[in-house]
């Protein structure tokens, strides 16, 4: 490999070189050179109408449905798919068939996957076989490689379980990852509770749900003086309880999806099964609520909750229909195109770049002489639409095709490759 970047806007706080226009050049993987009018000879020259550099992004929440759904989507369509939208790096969510439950399915994961551009972790399930009632191998999944335990979008509805998951991760500085959702108050419902569900006939979801779920998980994680991470909060009263904690010293994170601060419940008013996800999508207030938790830092990562589902699950009647948006590929438009404005584009690398390997222990990339050259290159200020041509995903349950946003990614590099995003 032999790159020239020319005139990139340097977006890593970690850097000297932060907010300054330079050239980068890398070699064999590695950047040799930052400076102004570098000459590389037989460089491949990379350059673009107002490019950014940053640290490369990353996904913490993605499902590659790989082993079992493959024809919803399989370990290299996904990578794809990540690098459409700039990632370079992904967690994985071990739904899948058999559930990422011990060793055995963390490697396949990794072996699968080395020697790619993106690089993928497994993240291992808290309950054996996935089935919420006893404790994974969590040790030998995390001495295999898995970064973090969550049982994905099953709520970990027995106390007593995540209080014991939590004891137990701390001998080795585990994370357990909880999607909050009492499913005695959300039971069989379909979209946010409030005035669309009242007025569309379709069984609503009560923010309470995801609350009451929020409350228990931080009194548990302030009795076993563990860590905690909190998926796709959606609503006002989860990020106040969230900012509350951290206030008192625990050891809170949380993450929300792009979608959920570009969309809301009016959306689904058309009963299009695309905007159908888990959390449903809140109210604008929400919305309104999500994005102050971003910029004063009670939310600390914004992920794409990529959900492959194939058309069979989509095209059927709304209650029957499956949850689940593709966005590893819309992630950051969505975003940015949200967030103008209101979070400068360092806060907002921050959130997808830098906390999310932050929280998983993991060394985060910096644009610096002598370093592995693990970047995203992009333009903050581009416009354009979405359309079918940019979907890498095997699946297409998307409601963005035809949405304008602002900010697209133009190309990746890391482990000795480059590519471009379209």
């Amino acid at each position: 490999m032999n790159i020239l970047i020319r005139s990139a806007r340097i977006i890593d706080t970690g850097s000297a070189d932060n907010g300054k226009t330079k050239d980068i050049w890398i070699v064999n993987g590695i950047i040799k050179e930052i400076g102004t009018a570098i000459k590389a000879e037989n460089a491949t020259l990379l350059e673009s109408e107002n490019l950014h550099i940053s640290p490369g992004w990353f996904d913490m929440r993605v499902n590659f449905r790989d082993p079992g759904f493959e024809y919803k989507e399989d370990l290299f369509t996904g990578m794809d798919a990540a690098i459409a939208g700039g990632f370079t790096a992904v967690a994985c969510m071990p739904s899948t068939l058999p559930p990422i439950h011990s060793k055995s399915e963390v490697e396949y994961i990794l072996n699968k996957t080395k020697g790619f551009l993106v690089d993928v972790y497994p993240v291992g399930t808290v309950s054996h076989r996935h089935e919420g009632k006893d404790l994974s191998e969590m040790y030998d999944m995390h001495l295999s490689g898995a970064i973090a335990f969550s049982d994905d979008k099953k709520p970990l509805s027995d106390p007593g379980l995540l209080q014991r998951a939590l004891l137990y991760v701390k001998s080795f500085n585990g994370l357990i990852i909880s999607f909050p959702d009492d499913k005695n108050i959300s039971l069989d419902g379909k979209i946010n509770e409030g005035i669309v569900s009242t007025s569309t006939g379709l069984k609503g979801i009560p923010g309470l749900a995801e609350e009451l779920m929020i409350q228990r998980d931080i009194f548990l994680t302030q009795y076993a003086e563990s860590r905690i991470h909190f998926a796709t909060v959606s609503t006002a009263n989860s990020v106040e309880l969230i900012r509350k904690s951290k206030k008192s010293g625990l050891n809170v994170t949380a993450e929300v999806s792009a979608s959920h601060l570009i969309l809301d419940e009016n959306n689904l008013t058309s009963f299009d099964t695309n905007y159908k996800i888990k959390p449903p999508l809140r109210t604008a207030n929400d919305i309104k609520a999500l994005i102050e938790g971003l910029i004063d830092g009670t939310i600390d990562v914004i992920c794409s909750d990529h959900s492959p589902e194939d058309e069979e699950m989509k095209k059927r009647e709304f209650d029957h229909a499956a949850f689940g948006i593709i966005a590893l590929e819309s992630a950051f438009g969505a975003a940015n195109t949200a967030l103008d404005g209101k979070l400068s584009i360092e806060k907002i690398i921050e959130k997808i770049a830098v906390n999310p390997r932050t929280i998983l222990n993991l060394k985060v990339p910096s644009i610096k002489v002598g370093e592995i050259a693990n970047i995203t290159l992009f333009n903050p200020n581009q416009k354009w639409v979405f359309e079918k041509k940019h979907i890498k995903s095997k699946s297409k349950n998307t409601p963005f095709v035809g949405s304008q946003f602002t900010g697209k990614p133009f190309a990746v590099v890391n482990n000795n490759q480059m590519s471009f995003c379209d």
